[in-house]
């Protein structure tokens, strides 16, 4: 399904429920962001591939939850830009104790926390080896943290984009899996089938910068125990779009 050895450069898309922890109210479960970082570092250690990181903040803020109650959308959404600094700090911190190199790029600037995303001081990062967190979106409320990753992807001439699901699903499937028994996954998937079946996977609008920018995504259970390896490694897992 997937033709190289292993991919070059990738960013890794993972939602921010992700690191929240499924048996209790903490929004960062540390023994989840623990495991996640060491897979991550190992990886990346045995494979040398370039990872960029983007992490939602849904396990904190979504923007839709405040606008739902009569918040300024605008005001909404920078403050779920925020939750995805926390996110990225936090993701830091871990991986860093695993003795993974990594830096935080913001989409907003604050000096004291991260340095600010300038698309060549990242690519020169990701040569040295270093994982690269991008955080705060793309700095511009009414978008998913979806379309940045497709665009920082594109920015830093990534080979692919790889969406890691949380909620059990390991790919893209003809109907809901979780309400839906004879929904079938499929192993791939072209971007055109994925917008006429409405196929929600990820935001329309980056699938569709994806597809002019003919940059493919690989939809699979981040959750699940070496999926990141088999991921990074260009393995046959989840769903191939493209």
């Amino acid at each position: 399904m997937i033709p190289p050895d292993r991919w070059r450069r990738v960013v890794l898309k993972m939602s921010g429920e992700a690191l929240a922890s499924p048996a209790s109210d903490e929004t960062i479960d540390a023994s989840v962001v623990r495991r996640v970082s060491k897979e991550i570092a190992a990886s990346r250690a045995d494979l040398g591939t370039e990872l960029a990181i983007v992490v939602g903040g849904g396990n904190i803020w979504r923007g839709t939850t405040g606008a739902g109650e009569g918040m300024d959308r605008a005001t909404s959404d920078t403050m779920g830009m925020l939750a995805t600094v926390i996110n990225a700090l936090a993701l830091q911190d871990a991986l860093e104790r695993e003795g993974q190199p990594t830096r935080v790029l913001t989409a907003i600037e604050m000096a004291e926390v991260a340095e600010p995303y300038i698309r060549r001081r990242a690519i020169r990062h990701l040569e040295k080896g270093r994982v690269v967190i991008l955080a705060a979106g793309m700095g511009n409320p009414y978008f998913t943290t979806d379309t940045p990753a497709a665009l920082r992807a594109a920015e830093i001439e990534a080979d692919i984009l790889l969406k890691g699901t949380h909620s059990g699903v390991d790919g893209v499937y003809s109907a809901d899996p979780m309400l839906d028994s004879e929904a079938v996954r499929y192993d791939e998937i072209s971007f055109m089938d994925v917008v006429s079946r409405d196929l929600r996977v990820m935001d329309l609008t980056a699938i569709t910068f994806c597809k002019d920018n003919k940059l493919p995504i690989l939809v699979f259970d981040l959750m699940k125990e070496g999926n990141i390896a088999l991921a990074l490694a260009g393995r046959e897992i989840g769903t191939l779009i493209r």
